[in-house]
């Protein structure tokens, strides 16, 4: 519901202020006076994208805000959907600055016009008679079906599972795609993992291989290093483990002599252990070195074959080898196994689709059960608005598409003439039948969904008499559940609303400036009185408005 309306530096507004009521609201004025400016700024709360030429003081930004009653439209999700902060009276700003610039805040957050425009769909829906192709749009169509067929829940459950079923088939096409291409590498990938299988690499394998390959190139080198510390270590007169014996002997007769000593005798003895465990070990590797050509030749080999494997799959070791051998292992079982895979995909997807075709179901028995009701409504509204001959016929059938909504596709035909075609809505319907059409939709809707504030612009254009006070009855029974605006013409309709508003044109400062006003109820007789008889105010047309107004 609009609460409040506020508009600064806006065309030929120069600072308005007004707050509206529940109910039905009548917004009336001369032609000119400013009514479709109104609608101009409200649109840009709605959303609708803004330019420079809106501002009334070029060196002025321009600020439009509406606040709204939100407690009742179910808004959360949407809010959070758009990271919107949501607050039960939301205030919605436009800003136009000089530079041109636009920007749009809800609830003193910076949005986008895309959530801007989200969001003002489900605040107000703003009808005149050169707006009817909603009428005409199926989705629409469908909306009017299903709020009188109460198929919410089951869309809801259908629309979840036809996601499902989308994933599904897009996964089965992934997989489709994978089996062709994998079918065309199959053979080169069993080929390279089989040759890195067959060569058993393991980790660290690289510098093993080279250490041995330094030692089995140079033996003869090494035996004579081993052989001359062998002699350095144990030579009779002048090695170190003799001369090393001698010296620790000699100690450890200084020890006796002093304890002072001790601690030499202790290190002399542990340097000769470690040398004579050194000397061990060099005989150990002198018996244990020997040529051998043949593993020499091994591990040659062995390199030669690793570093072909390094240079084909353009790696620098035998771990990034051995990960190579581990994706190609994958690919390879993957593609063998993508024919299983396919199977179980499709499998899945002929068991979602039963789901959806059972909802889908549901919901079409619901919609053409509706469907009778509301062509006798839709009827019976018609004929009051002056279409007596009108007639609906509403065919819905079942296709094999998975729509948004449903399996169904819906033709909605009409003719206002008795013994006329039936033909689409956009082709057997004037422009003022489709206003009164999409009048009697709206009327019917009330009574089952929550509709958002909406406003009636000039929709009475072209009628008079009797049609007109039928109208006005239909928007103030509206305005029963929900928030109604109607600008017009016509004495009747204006006579109908619970509040009324005036907009109009005064110089000041010779500036023309537009504004809105609240009439009160005498000035609402004068106003109805020149409705019908113009300016001049008769006391027969006064008599009437009062008439009118009781």
């Amino acid at each position: 519901m609009l609460t409040s309306l506020s508009i600064k530096n806006y065309a030929l507004i120069d600072h308005l202020q007004v707050d509206f009521n529940n109910g039905f609201t009548i917004i009336t004025g001369e032609t000119g006076a400013g009514k479709s400016i109104l609608l101009g700024g409200l649109s840009l709360i709605l959303g609708k994208r803004a330019d420079l030429t809106s501002l009334r003081d070029k060196e002025t930004k321009c600020i439009i805000e509406a606040n709204f009653d939100v407690t009742n439209y179910k808004l959360e999700k949407l809010f959070k959907a758009e990271d919107i902060d949501f607050e039960p009276h939301t205030i919605i700003r436009r800003e136009i600055l000089p530079s041109g610039k636009s920007r749009a805040f809800v609830n003193d957050s910076p949005v986008k016009l895309s959530s801007l425009q989200l969001l003002g769909s489900r605040l107000i829906d703003i009808h005149s008679q050169n707006e009817t192709l909603q009428l005409v749009d199926d989705a629409f169509q469908f909306q009017v079906i299903d709020a009188l067929a109460n198929t919410q829940d089951e869309i809801s459950k259908y629309s979840d599972k036809r996601l499902e079923y989308k994933k599904l088939n897009k996964e089965l096409d992934q997989l489709v795609v994978f089996q062709t291409e994998a079918i065309k590498e199959h053979d080169y990938n069993s080929f390279l993992l089989n040759e890195l299988t067959e060569a058993k690499l393991k980790p660290g394998e690289l510098e093993t291989l080279e250490e041995e390959l330094e030692t089995l190139s140079n033996i003869d080198a090494i035996q004579e290093k081993l052989t001359a510390s062998n002699q350095l270590l144990s030579d009779e007169q002048t090695g170190v483990l003799s001369n090393l014996t001698e010296l620790k002997n000699t100690l450890k007769q200084l020890s006796g002599f002093s304890n002072k000593y001790e601690d030499l005798y202790n290190r002399a003895n542990s340097s000769l252990i470690e040398l004579d465990d050194v000397f061990s070990e060099l005989e150990t590797f002198q018996d244990d070195l020997e040529a051998d050509p043949n593993r020499l030749a091994e591990v040659n080999s062995r390199l030669a074959t690793i570093n072909n494997m390094f240079q084909k799959h353009v790696v620098n070791s035998i771990e990034e080898l051995i990960t190579i051998e581990t994706e190609l292992s994958d690919k390879v079982l993957a593609t063998l196994n993508v024919e299983a895979d396919i199977d179980k995909k499709k499998a899945e997807i002929l068991k979602i689709k039963q789901d959806l075709d059972a909802v889908a179901l549901v919901i079409h028995n619901k919609r053409k059960k509706a469907i009778p009701s509301l062509k006798k409504k839709l009827e019976a509204i018609l004929a009051q608005l002056g279409m007596p001959n009108a007639q609906c016929n509403i065919e819905l059938t079942v296709s094999d598409v998975y729509y948004a909504n449903g399996k169904d596709e819906l033709a909605f035909l009409f003719s206002a003439n008795k013994g006329g075609d039936f033909k689409p809505l956009k082709k057997a319907a004037s422009g003022g039948e489709l206003s009164r059409i999409m009048l009697a939709i709206k009327s019917i809707l009330t009574q089952y969904i929550k509709l958002p504030t909406i406003m009636f612009d000039e929709i009475d254009t072209g009628v008079s008499g009797e049609i007109s006070n039928k109208m006005a009855d239909i928007m103030a029974g509206m305005s029963t559940t929900m928030q109604v605006f109607s600008i017009t013409h016509l004495p009747q309709i204006a006579a109908k609303g619970h509040t009324h508003f005036k907009v109009y044109k005064e110089d000041v400062n010779e500036v023309t400036t537009t504004n809105l006003v609240e009439l009160n109820h005498d000035e609402r007789i004068v106003e109805i009185a020149q409705m019908l008889g113009g300016i001049e105010v008769s006391n027969s047309a006064l008599a009437h408005a009062k008439e009118l107004l009781n």
